[in-house]
């Protein structure tokens, strides 16, 4: 089955499914972002308004696939550039990193490429003699190949079964040519649908592909894309420095035949296997490709962590991907973009840089910062922090407001000051009565005290976790005060002016911020049977409504508390639940067993816990997001 993408329509991204697929089919690349709704994009020097939406990083959406993830990837860079020219004025008077120069020396491979042979450094860390500042300075020097060019493709080269042959990765390692988006059937000057060009490789698993974009002229703004057989994206790069090139760097997972396509941005096609499946033509204009799988150069580095330390690193310069491995050497977060915007103000972790990462340690020992994808000399800033909250007071605090709010939902990107309705405004719409609230209300009380209390107390991982829980029925509300964080739970997308289920204002690995607010809306919730985020699609004469609803209610709202103590989203298509799953899989979210029933004995418990990070935003790994919490809400 293929999977829906995203694709361009008059200006406007919009999901397609290319053949029928069920609710929980994936709806982007394996280690990119799919674009998806229309979206500002930002060029360098140009301000740019955010893309239309909520953004997805922060929301659960009723579709996901819609989201424009490209779109706001680049809105996240162009803010986590601004978030790091005001960190550096504030940190100006600090005294200075400890420095590291790479030991391997340029032109060489292989001496610090995995986390088993990396380059140690001592004297970093957050202990009293250690500094919790480090600056690397290194080069990667990939395997230099002498392209053969070869002659451009005829037209009509615009999908899989039409792609150009190159022979790499099979009888050449590296081939260049010239062509032009717009010069075939179907771009302006066609039949206006959108012109892309397809080149087809072979890929050996652990082995990886390079595909360097250049374009002469400011006319085409190019994006590459790289398909696997099946016609599934599983990379997609569209900018370099210079807001125009495109760079992708790819390590196959798999052997097999893939096909990079090259297309203007923000076209897309709907069907890779169709040349005539584009909804509009993008940019246009000639570019230069050269396509290689020449072996790239990674470089490790070793800081010993404590249990706790949160670890933040930002590459610039020539390197675009950096990784954290834990001491069992495990990737457990890898980032080709900078999403530090997301961090709240308090947040002391950097940002900034192509490539940016962090990491909550669970444990003592080496930790790894690798460096990636890229040519030439790098410059990596590489900090550890305690939690937030270690060794304050008072406690952090998590208010579960019923009662309705009047907020300023613009800290969501809403359109202001708005007043939300209380939760018992919807009682009825779930076939529930007035005379249910308290036990509907102690049911979710009882589902969010589990997810973010009682599971992390009985993991064992941190002695001094503490976190407390009140909520508007049964305390006076405590927002406003020191380390109170609130979640909403009421209202509707009208009444918000946010087209989402729920929303939090940052993602805080580390816990620095401690006064956030969060939404949990109710309209789609408790629509009419049907559509899958409805409860109502899964209740049943069979069903406890009262169980239930707490339950999915409940899991809904221990998300978006997850993530402004420090979770991003994970991947909701897997075989592994977790409270971090993106939207997009609501049965597995609310816990509808086997039965397809919701509130029947076979509901399944949704807890933390490891899993993959969610493929469409970015970010490559296991995301422990039980552990991340434990060990940031301490006393």
């Amino acid at each position: 089955m293929r999977r829906p993408i995203a694709i361009l329509a008059a200006g406007t991204l919009v999901a397609a499914v290319l053949t029928p697929t069920s609710a929980q089919a994936r709806p982007g690349p394996e280690d990119g972002g799919t674009p998806g709704t229309a979206a500002a994009k930002s060029k360098p020097g140009i301000a740019s308004r955010a893309p239309s939406g909520p953004n997805p990083f922060l929301a659960m959406l009723p579709d996901p696939s819609k989201a424009d993830y490209l779109g706001w990837r680049n809105w996240l860079a162009a803010k986590g550039d601004q978030r790091a020219d005001l960190r550096a004025k504030q940190r100006a008077a600090l005294a200075a990193p400890l420095l590291a120069d790479e030991e391997e020396p340029a032109g060489i491979r292989n001496g610090n490429d995995t986390p088993a042979t990396a380059q140690r450094i001592t004297g970093f860390g957050t202990g009293a003699k250690e500094n919790f500042q480090l600056r690397i300075l290194g080069t990667l020097s990939p395997e230099e190949v002498d392209a053969e060019e070869i002659a451009p493709t005829p037209e009509d080269d615009g999908a899989i079964p039409l792609a150009g042959e190159t022979g790499v990765g099979d009888t050449r390692k590296a081939v260049t040519t010239t062509a032009e988006i717009g010069d075939g059937p179907h771009g302006s000057a066609g039949d206006g649908t959108g012109d892309f060009d397809f080149y087809e490789v072979t890929g050996v698993a652990g082995e990886s592909v390079t595909i360097d974009i250049d374009t002469p002229t400011d006319d085409l703004d190019s994006i590459v894309a790289l398909y696997n057989s099946e016609g599934e994206m599983v990379a997609l790069n569209d900018d370099t420095a210079d807001g125009y090139d495109s760079l992708l760097v790819h390590e196959f997972t798999e052997d097999g035949s893939y096909y990079a396509a090259v297309v203007g941005w923000p076209s897309l096609p709907v069907d890779p296997f169709d040349s005539g499946s584009g909804l509009g033509v993008g940019t246009e204009g000639p570019y230069q490709v050269t396509i290689h799988t020449g072996e790239q150069d990674v470089d490790f580095y070793a800081v010993r962590l404590r249990p706790g330390d949160v670890l933040g690193a930002s590459v610039q310069d020539a390197a675009t991907k950096v990784k954290i491995f834990d001491p069992d050497r495990r990737e457990v977060h890898g980032s080709d973009q900078d999403a530090s915007s997301l961090y709240p103000a308090s947040s002391p972790l950097p940002g900034g840089g192509n490539g940016v990462t962090e990491h909550v340690a669970d444990k003592a020992g080496w930790h790894y910062v690798g460096i990636s994808a890229g040519d030439g000399n790098y410059d990596v800033t590489v900090e550890a922090y305690r939690p937030g909250l270690e060794g304050e007071r008072p406690r952090q605090t998590i208010f579960l407001d019923f009662d309705g709010e009047r907020i300023n939902t613009g800290i969501f990107g809403g359109p202001g000051v708005r007043t939300l309705s209380p939760f018992r405004a919807f009682l009825g719409r779930w076939g529930l009565s007035a005379d249910d609230e308290d036990a509907v209300i102690d049911a979710i009380i009882a589902e969010v005290t589990e997810n973010l209390r009682s599971d992390m107390v009985a993991s064992g991982l941190n002695q001094r976790f503490d976190l407390r829980i009140r909520n508007s029925r049964d305390h006076a509300d405590p927002f406003g005060e020191a380390n109170v964080s609130r979640v909403i739970i009421g209202g509707s997308i009208a009444e918000s002016g946010i087209d989402t289920i729920g929303i939090a204002e940052s993602i805080d690995p580390g816990n620095f911020g401690t006064e956030d607010s969060a939404l949990v809306l109710l309209d789609v919730l408790s629509d009419p049977a049907g559509d899958a985020p409805s409860l109502n699609t899964y209740l049943t004469d069979a069903s406890d409504r009262i169980a239930f609803v707490g339950q999915a209610v409940g899991n809904v709202t221990a998300h978006e508390a997850g993530h402004f103590l420090g979770n991003w989203h994970v991947d909701q298509f897997n075989e592994q639940a977790n409270v971090m799953d993106q939207g997009g899989n609501f049965p597995v979210m609310f816990g509808v067993g086997p039965d397809g029933v919701g509130g029947t004995a076979d509901d399944v418990d949704v807890d933390f816990g490891e899993d993959e990070f969610n493929p469409n935003e970015g970010f490559t790994g296991i995301e422990d997001t039980l552990s991340r919490i434990a060990f940031t809400v301490t006393k």
